[in-house]
């Protein structure tokens, strides 16, 4: 087995590196200070080619697979996690539904715009009242002849609110099943779609220059061909969604265990303590060691489970390995490095402040500890 990186891979992890370090680090805390979308970086993400990466050239993208999706997210998330999870979002939850479950007609309008990155999209599954039940969906839409008329919420949606947002894909119950369940289905909602609001962005704690907010449908019409998929498959494809995207969401938490390596290991060559450098000291040592040690074993983790999924292997289990190992030491790798900067980590101006603000959501989003803890033991016969 041979995790070395080919010439591709290298030269592709390079360029996405130097473009966090020399365009991303240089202005993102303004934009968590003032919570404000980093429209300037995302459109150069989109030249760059970063939102059409794991797709085929047939359709805009770059051709290449959704392991070069996950080493450019780590890279980014090494300098920031907003930026990558504006990317990891809009890749895995916006435009891949449309690619894997949609129609011709559905590629040819809305991938072009969705790849370059000109447009951004929202996968609207959660609900206020739900949370990690999506199986307890309450958003219903029903069939009116030839539209579909949603009412209901969502609620911590990615992507929704921004300028450039053109659609959102929503999950709602379309029936019931012959054995009394629900009928899911998914549905495209076009951005200003009548009946369709977005509420004002969340205060949130971490991720503060993502999007993120809650939806209403109040009798929300649009044409029966938006129907994504197959009718009443709609749980059965978001499952595999969230598959996928939690090995993103790994590689996503990697960077930000890294980065904490990476400012852990700068800040103590410069800070002095006792007249040394506090990196001669053992018990700086000892803790950036195990830090490095924790995200070398959580990359090993996705790699696996990314390279069980291009093989066309089952990887369900391995996803949820690699994304609850990764979000944990992302956790312990961000208090650590709060520690080691002592009470400079907890001001605004060391980016590890913010690596620790934005670690706690990677053991919620896409799945929480619980949850992937849940499939794995089922994956065991449990």
């Amino acid at each position: 087995m041979d995790f070395r990186l080919s010439e591709e891979q290298e030269a592709l992890r390079e360029s996405v590196r130097d473009f966090a370090r020399e365009v991303v680090a240089p202005t993102i805390a303004e934009h968590y200070e003032q919570h404000t979308f980093p429209y300037e970086i995302i459109r150069q993400m989109g030249k760059m080619g970063l939102f059409g990466l794991p797709f085929p050239e047939e359709h805009g993208g770059m051709g290449g697979d959704y392991f070069a999706l996950c080493l450019a997210l780590e890279e980014l998330a090494r300098v920031d996690s907003s930026v990558a999870i504006t990317l990891e979002a809009a890749v895995s939850l916006g435009a891949m539904p449309i690619y894997r479950f949609g129609t011709d007609e559905q590629k040819a309008q809305w991938l072009p715009k969705l790849l370059s990155g000109e447009a951004l999209a929202g996968f609207g599954l959660t609900e206020p009242g739900t949370g990690s039940d999506a199986g307890g969906t309450q958003t219903r839409a029903v069939l009116d002849g030839d539209e579909w008329v949603i009412n209901g919420s969502k609620a911590f949606i990615t992507n929704s609110g921004t300028d450039i947002t053109a659609l959102v894909t929503v999950t709602a119950v379309t029936g019931t099943k012959p054995d009394g369940s629900k009928e899911l289905s998914t549905i495209i909602v076009p951005s200003g779609t009548p009946g369709f609001s977005v509420a004002p962005g969340y205060s949130k704690v971490g991720w503060t220059a993502s999007d993120t907010h809650e939806l209403t449908f109040d009798d929300c019409r649009v044409p029966a061909a938006n129907l994504l998929g197959e009718r009443g498959r709609g749980f059965a494809q978001f499952l595999r969604i969230l598959d996928e995207g939690r090995i993103a969401i790994a590689a996503l938490a990697v960077g930000l265990a890294q980065g904490c390596v990476d400012e852990s290991v700068k800040y103590a060559k410069e800070r002095q303590a006792f007249g040394r450098p506090i990196g001669a000291y053992q018990a700086i040592q000892f803790k950036v060691a195990d830090m490095e040690m924790k995200a070398h074993t959580a990359r090993l983790a996705y790699y696996d489970a990314a390279a069980r999924m291009l093989a066309g292997e089952p990887f369900k289990r391995q996803a949820a390995i690699a994304k609850l190992h990764a979000s944990t030491i992302a956790v312990d790798n961000a208090r650590e490095a709060t520690q080691i900067h002592g009470g400079y980590g907890f001001m605004n101006e060391y980016p590890v402040a913010r690596f620790w603000r934005d670690s706690k959501i990677l053991e919620i989003g896409e799945g929480t500890s619980e949850v992937q803890r849940m499939i794995i033991a089922r994956d065991l016969g449990m």
